[in-house]
C-alpha cells in the first residue's frame, strides 16, 4: 500500500475534517506541563501568584497549537496505514476527506501560530517548543519516522512528557534546570503509558499480519515482548524517581504506594479486552481510574510543599534547602 494513495486524495469533507485531524480533544495531554510548573513553584515560592497565571495560559496555547501542528502531520501520513486498522480507517485521510496540500498548509500555520505564542514568552520557551514539534517531524517522516522502529517508537513518542515538563518549567524559569532525575522518570512513565497502549492495540488487532501492516513495529513486536518493555519502563521510573525522591524531596516517599497503585491500575485496563488503554484521550469515561489519578496527583503536588523531619531522622537524609509551605512536626536540629 503506498502513501500516496492517501497524498493524492482529493478531499472535499470541509473544514470539520481539518479540524479532526488536528485533534483538539488531545489538548488535554499537555497537562502533563502542571510537573514542570510545580516543580517550578517548589524551588521558587514566590512564583506561587496571579502573575503567572497569564504566562501559564500563553504557555498552554502554544503548546496546543505546536501539538495540533504534530496531529495534522501524524494523520496525514499515517493514512496508509490507517486503512489496515479496524476503527482508525474511518478517521478523515483514509475515507478521502482530506486534500494533502490544505492539509500541509494547516500543519505550517498551527506551527507558525504555535512558536508567534512561545517566542513571546522566552527564548528558552520557545526553543523547547520548537523541540516538540521536531520530535513530531522525526516520529513521523520518513527517512526517520521512528514510529516504525520497534521500542524507538515507544521512546521517541513518550519523550514528550519530559518536553511538555521542560515547557512548564521554562514558562516560569529560565535561569535553571530541572533536575535530570525527575526528567528520565517522566520519560519513563510516559513510555509505560505508550507501551501500554501499543500492547492494546496489537492484542486488539488480533491477527499479527494485520498488526504489521498497520504499524511496522508491530512486525518485530509479540505480546511477550511489550510485556516486557512494560515492566523495564516501570522499573525504570521507579529507579529514577527514587533519586530525586531521596536527593530533593524526601516526602514524596510516603505516595510511593499509591503510585504504584496507579501502574497496577493502568495495567488491568491495558489487559481488558478492547482495552480503552489504545485511546488515552477518552479514559475520562474510566471513572474509578480517574478519581484514583485526581488522588495521586493531589497527594503529590501536597507533599511537595509539606516537609516532615521526622522522615528525615528516620531514613538519616539531609533535607533539601526549599523552603516548604507547610511543615508537619518539629526540626530535630543539626546532625
Amino acid at each position: 500500500m503506498r502513501s500516496t494513495e492517501i497524498i493524492d486524495a482529493p478531499g472535499g469533507g470541509g473544514l470539520r475534517a481539518y479540524l479532526q485531524i488536528a485533534r483538539f480533544d488531545h489538548w488535554f495531554k499537555n497537562v502533563f506541563m502542571l510537573l514542570g510548573v510545580v516543580l517550578a513553584v517548589f524551588y521558587e515560592p514566590e512564583l506561587l501568584s496571579w502573575r503567572s497565571v497569564p504566562v501559564l495560559a500563553l504557555a498552554f496555547l502554544a503548546t496546543c497549537l505546536i501539538a495540533s501542528s504534530n496531529y495534522v502531520l501524524n494523520e496525514l501520513l499515517d493514512g496508509p496505514q490507517d486503512k489496515a486498522h479496524p476503527t482508525k480507517r474511518h478517521r478523515p485521510v483514509p475515507s478521502g476527506l482530506i486534500n494533502p496540500t490544505f492539509a500541509y498548509v494547516e500543519w505550517l500555520l498551527f506551527f507558525a501560530a504555535g512558536m508567534a505564542v512561545a517566542l513571546a514568552i522566552n527564548p528558552y520557551f520557545a526553543a523547547t517548543a520548537l523541540w516538540l514539534w521536531v520530535m513530531g517531524v522525526l516520529y513521523n517522516v520518513r527517512p526517520f519516522r521512528t514510529k516504525e522502529w520497534p521500542y524507538l517508537d515507544v521512546l521517541s513518542e513518550s519523550v514528550n512528557n519530559p518536553i511538555r515538563l521542560l515547557l512548564g518549567w521554562f514558562a516560569l524559569i529560565t535561569t535553571l534546570y530541572p533536575p535530570v532525575s525527575l526528567i528520565l522518570a517522566y520519560w519513563m512513565i510516559g513510555a509505560f503509558f505508550m507501551a501500554m497502549k501499543r500492547y492494546a492495540e496489537y492484542r486488539h488487532i488480533g491477527d499479527p499480519v494485520a498488526a504489521g501492516i498497520y504499524r511496522r513495529s508491530f512486525r518485530y513486536y509479540t505480546e511477550d515482548r511489550l510485556l516486557i518493555s512494560i515492566l523495564f519502563y516501570a522499573t525504570a521510573c521507579a529507579f529514577f524517581a527514587g533519586i530525586f525522591v531521596v536527593r530533593y524531596h524526601l516526602e514524596l516517599i510516603l505516595i510511593a504506594p499509591f503510585v504504584a497503585g496507579l501502574f497496577a491500575y493502568y495495567l488491568k485496563l491495558g489487559l481488558k479486552p478492547d482495552s480503552p488503554t489504545q485511546n488515552p484521550e477518552k479514559l475520562y469515561r474510566e471513572t474509578s481510574f480517574m478519581g484514583y489519578l485526581v488522588l495521586c496527583v493531589a497527594l503529590f503536588v501536597g507533599l511537595m510543599f509539606t516537609r516532615v523531619p521526622a522522615l528525615y531522622d528516620a531514613f538519616n537524609v539531609q533535607p533539601s534547602g526549599t523552603v516548604p509551605l507547610w511543615t508537619i512536626g518539629t526540626e530535630s536540629g543539626p546532625r
